[in-house]
């Protein structure tokens, strides 16, 4: 398969919860793939720089200060980032410049249940950051069977869906009931 028959599949479950001043995206998707290969796709380099928006200069499996490469086409813009859990292969945490990433992993009668929890500044961003990751989880799921399509990242993901999925993403999250302490909003 080639990424010129991609196809994004459904919308994933989404919300969007107020943390402190800042929001996060949860990010719920369904793998067909048990942990331990979904845990391989988010931590080894080799699987990331199929998948991913950024390649890793290490694996994210490893504690500590790492480098993650996000690339737009020619484009590659070193950002800072610090996995600070890694417990194979239920929960994987860092940081990838200000944001926060948590990525939780169960098991489930069909594979496993992923759930992101990305943290970011602005509430506004969540759909944007929520249509990114469906593209690239697509992508993964499509790596771990047996089938890569190749990454989708930067503005070349806009040629498959990613505006659309933007304006769902956005349309769901603001029908929802943020979690917006002391019903205040952003």
């Amino acid at each position: 398969m080639t990424t010129q028959r991609f196809e994004p599949g459904p919308l994933a479950d989404v919300t969007r919860e107020r943390d402190g001043d800042r929001w996060t995206l949860v990010f719920t998707r369904d793998f067909r793939h048990p942990p331990e290969l979904v845990w391989a796709a988010l931590t080894e380099p080799a699987q990331l720089k199929e998948w991913a928006p950024f390649e890793a200069a290490g694996s994210l499996e490893t504690l500590g200060d790492t480098t993650l490469t996000m690339i737009d086409g020619d484009r590659r813009d070193e950002t800072p980032a610090t996995v600070t859990r890694a417990d194979r292969p239920v929960l994987l945490e860092y940081t990838w410049g200000g944001d926060v990433l948590r990525w939780e992993l169960a098991p489930i009668d069909t594979g496993t249940r992923l759930c992101l929890r990305h943290t970011v500044d602005d509430r506004g961003w969540a759909p944007k950051v929520a249509a990114g990751w469906h593209i690239c989880l697509a992508v993964a799921d499509l790596l771990l069977d047996g089938r890569p399509v190749g990454p989708i990242r930067g503005t070349q993901a806009r040629d498959y869906g990613w505006d659309a999925l933007n304006d769902a993403y956005a349309e769901r999250l603001d029908q929802a009931h943020d979690d917006t302490a002391h019903g205040d909003e952003a």
